[in-house]
């Protein structure tokens, strides 16, 4: 198997190349795509936002607690 990484858009329904591939291809030909995206600042940004979402002020209490006890987070000192 040859494999080759593309750039691509998705633009009305389909893959739009950056560039062409350097691997010929027949049409017609049957290959597999594996779509990886850039995340945005904003999606960051949002989950930032609801890292406390449906936690009462109890639960949050604690999770605070032990991110200030750094030593408790995974078992080890910083």
């Amino acid at each position: 198997m040859t494999t080759e990484t593309l750039d691509a858009s998705f633009e009305h329904g389909a893959f739009r190349l950056v560039q062409p591939p350097s691997i010929p291809l027949r049409e017609g030909r049957h290959v597999q795509l594996i779509i990886e995206t850039e995340e945005s600042p904003n999606a960051t940004l949002v989950l930032a936002a609801n890292v406390y979402a449906g936690l009462s002020p109890q639960d949050i209490a604690a999770v605070e607690q032990i991110a200030l006890q750094r030593r408790d987070f995974c078992g080890e000192g910083v």
